[in-house]
């Protein structure tokens, strides 16, 4: 039986000073996050690795890697 569970959203979430947070969270965690970005003050997210609470103020910038496998050497 395959696994159901949805992969989860590796993200780089980069702050003022160059601090650079990475998370996995699922679309729903994803789509909380971009919502409050465009709100701004605190905010929490679910990550796979627990809970954290995130100033964005702060945050300079949200990475989302793509879901593509990469193999070998590049072009």
């Amino acid at each position: 039986m395959a696994d159901e569970r949805p992969h989860p959203h590796r993200i780089s979430v980069g702050f003022h000073g160059g601090q650079v947070l990475a998370l996995r969270l699922t679309d729903k965690g994803l789509d909380s996050l971009n919502k409050a970005l465009e709100r701004g003050g605190w905010h929490e997210a679910h990550s796979e690795d627990g809970v954290i609470r995130l100033n964005l103020g702060e945050v300079v910038y949200v990475r989302v890697e793509s879901d593509e496998h990469r193999v070998g050497f590049g072009a």
